[in-house]
């Protein structure tokens, strides 16, 4: 009797063989042949799942786009109900949530390095263009929207405006993104988490759960 295939978790498995691929030789090597190699498939049964190369390319950008928005959702979902919370609480749960854009483990290391080859592939491709313009726009909403509600708590200091934190923000998070993946012996993990971690220290104040500055009590 022939063995059963789940279409959805083979279609899965082919996007991990991607990963795998992009991570180890880069986006340029990722052709049908050689995801069908990593993936212990023959081409032709790749081919049933993806109509051809950038099918399978689209499929793994949105993969990959979903498994980051989905861990974030996660995040939030445990986290302490923010009207409620302390400013350390809720300071808390902001930096958990930037640090899952960070490539801080094996896991966040891959999805990181697969979106900057992606976001560069994207620049002279126009098939993963709109996907990459997503990325972009769903990043810079998050960040925004957390400084927004810092700021409504009173947890951003007098003065700054959350879109032009959320601008710096975003860069500086791009930016350990980038470097950390392309130059890991000059950029650390930990180094990430610092240099995020002082620049919120920067713009957050010490507030209690009324929005009452602390600071210097």
């Amino acid at each position: 009797m022939p063995k059963l295939v789940d279409p959805a978790a083979r279609r899965l498995e082919v996007v991990d063989a991607v990963f795998r691929v992009v991570v180890r030789d880069g986006l340029a090597q990722a052709s049908l042949r050689n995801v069908a190699d990593e993936a212990g498939l023959n081409i032709g049964s790749v081919r049933h799942y993806f109509a051809g190369h950038q099918e399978l390319m689209l499929f793994a950008m949105r993969s990959m786009l979903d498994r980051v928005s989905h861990r974030l959702a996660r995040h939030i979902e445990e986290a302490p109900d923010l009207a409620t919370a302390s400013g350390a609480e809720r300071r808390a749960v902001m930096d958990g949530l930037l640090c899952e854009l960070l490539p801080l483990d094996d896991v966040r290391r891959a999805e990181v390095t697969v979106f900057v080859e992606f976001m560069t592939a994207a620049r002279t491709d126009s098939a993963l263009g709109d996907l990459a313009r997503e990325a972009a726009e769903g990043s810079r909403g998050l960040i925004t929207r957390i400084l927004y509600r810092l700021s409504a708590r009173g947890d951003l200091r007098p003065g700054l405006d959350p879109d032009t934190e959320a601008v710096r923000l975003w860069g500086l998070i791009d930016g350990l993104c980038l470097n950390s993946v392309l130059h890991p012996d000059l950029l650390s993990p930990d180094a990430c988490v610092t240099a995020l971690r002082g620049h919120l220290a920067q713009i957050t104040t010490d507030s209690d759960a009324d929005g009452h500055s602390t600071r210097g009590r």
